[in-house]
């Protein structure tokens, strides 16, 4: 992310970004949100976003972060397979210890590509990150002297540098722990006022910086716990959308609003878990030696499964070609499949090249589990497999390539942008990063993300959006007996940038 020439910053610009984590675009509203709908009337409201796959939140809080592809930042999941980190089991790819670990061994290239904080902090910004979850510490994870000048970074309640923590526990008290009700479904509406108040009050005292971050955990918690369109749910809509008017307040009340652009973005939609299945237990009935765990290292013929929800990482021991094979043929037979994609080419699938995922260490295939438009039991559409031994039916899960997962939410409204625009074009997490830099005014180094600068947004000066055409992949494989599977990948690509709608798969008669 090296500049090549600058454009001066316009005087005195700022720019916060509040992410929702997990809210979908159809649940805003007058009524339900009224801050954030009043700032799609003011400003612009971007009807066809889109996470980058799987739709999960660490890979799309790295991808807000870095402008890249899971494929060239690294960060292809929540939980991936790192034996250079743990050789027996996943790791959460946001948590502390594995971030630092992950450092340590690639000196200081645990992602691959620089954030945008870093960018900024390099080049003479200040700047500020809050977060209700550790994924706020993939957005600026270096430890830093222990000192008022460093850029402040909370994460779940811990903080950069260390005497912040202090000084927000001497302000708020203790990061407050999960509301739990009496049926044992919690929610994090406590985590994310605290967090708002560390931003607002605490790391805003001193002015507000060129660069914020909020990161929010509802209503994506709550969804998991009840579902989409649940009370619960719609109870943390209606709480974010408080935090939200917070932040929107305090620049009122600093005489800001109009010298900031507020971005609101999900990193990913929701939906309802339609099935739990397990599909670890699924290869062992086929015959496979799969595995969540691989006490003493992943050995030749094994297979790890690393759920993600709605997609699944299958690290193959040894990297066996015919092995992969038969494992590709096996997930094509299964009722809960979706997409499947694989390292090499083979048959009937998609290459994990076209699904942005190839990378050192990528899985040796994926599998983006089965969904329906179907409607939910609170009327939402989206109903998708899960993979994941914490929640049933009912419940709420995404990472999938369903397209209540791959349409998740995105507002910007200021200075910088037009006023009362809904814009119909296909955007992604992976255009913010890109977008705020030609807002600071690095035109040059823009250029140089994966996404693309939302030039048909902003009010003036922006590169124009050249062209926009949709594409229908399809793959096929006749399994015999016959059956056949197929699968298809519905993508747009507006400028070269490419954005995933939706992608399923099905078992059916053979032609």
């Amino acid at each position: 992310m090296a500049a090549t020439a600058l454009a001066a910053p316009a005087p005195d610009r700022r720019v916060v970004v509040v992410v929702w984590d997990g809210m979908r675009p159809d649940f805003v509203d007058p009524e339900t949100t009224p801050n954030l709908w009043s700032l799609t009337r003011h400003g612009v409201f971007f009807a066809n976003h889109h996470p980058v796959f799987p739709s999960s939140t660490e890979v799309n809080g790295v991808a807000l972060a870095t402008g890249a592809y899971p494929g060239r930042s690294t960060a292809l999941g929540n939980n991936e397979y790192r034996p250079d980190i743990d050789p027996e089991r996943y790791v959460g790819i946001e948590q502390p210890a594995v971030i630092q670990r992950g450092d340590a061994i690639s000196g200081g290239r645990y992602l691959a590509v620089a954030t945008l904080a870093e960018f900024l902090r390099a080049h003479g910004l200040r700047t500020a990150v809050a977060g209700a979850k550790q994924v706020a510490l993939l957005v600026d994870r270096a430890p830093r002297a222990d000192d008022p000048a460093s850029a402040p970074v909370v994460f779940e309640g811990a903080a950069f540098p260390a005497r912040l923590e202090r000084d927000l526990a001497a302000a708020f008290g203790a990061f407050p722990p999960i509301d739990r009700a009496a049926d044992g479904r919690g929610n994090k509406l406590a985590r994310d006022a605290w967090t708002t108040r560390a931003l607002t009050e605490v790391l805003w005292r001193d002015g507000v910086p060129p660069f914020s971050l909020l990161w929010l955990a509802e209503p994506d918690y709550s969804q998991h716990e009840s579902g989409p369109g649940s009370a619960p749910a719609l109870a943390a809509i209606r709480s974010s959308d408080a935090n939200l008017g917070r932040v929107l307040a305090e620049l009122d009340r600093r005489g800001l609003r109009e010298r900031t652009d507020v971005f609101v973005v999900s990193d990913h939609g929701f939906s309802t878990i339609l099935r739990a299945i397990d599909v670890a237990k699924d290869l062992t009935v086929a015959g496979f030696d799969a595995v969540r765990r691989a006490p003493g290292g992943l050995r030749p013929g094994q297979v790890l499964v690393v759920t993600n929800g709605g997609t699944d990482f299958l690290y193959v021991g040894g990297h066996d070609p015919a092995l992969v094979g038969r494992l590709v043929r096996c997930l094509q037979a299964q009722s809960w499949a979706g997409v499947v994609f694989a390292r090499e080419p083979a048959e009937g699938v998609f290459t994990l090249a076209q699904a942005h995922l190839e990378a050192p260490g990528a899985p040796d295939a994926v599998v983006a589990l089965r969904w329906t438009g179907g409607t939910s039991a609170t009327g939402i559409p989206g109903l998708i497999c899960s993979d994941s031994w914490e929640r049933g039916p009912g419940q709420g899960n995404h990472a999938s390539l369903s397209a209540s997962d791959m349409h998740n939410t995105l507002v910007a409204a200021g200075p910088d942008f037009r006023a009362g625009v809904r814009d119909p074009l296909a955007t992604a997490n992976t255009d913010l990063e890109p977008t705020i830099l030609w807002i600071l005014g690095f035109p040059d180094v823009a250029t140089h993300a994966d996404g693309r600068i939302l030039g048909e947004a902003l009010a003036g000066g922006a590169p124009p959006v050249r062209s926009s055409e949709h594409r229908h992949l399809t793959a096929r494989r006749d399994l015999g007996g016959g059956q056949a599977w197929m699968q298809y990948l519905d993508v747009t690509t507006v400028g070269g940038v490419e954005y995933f709608d939706e992608g399923n798969g099905t078992q059916a008669a053979a032609r």
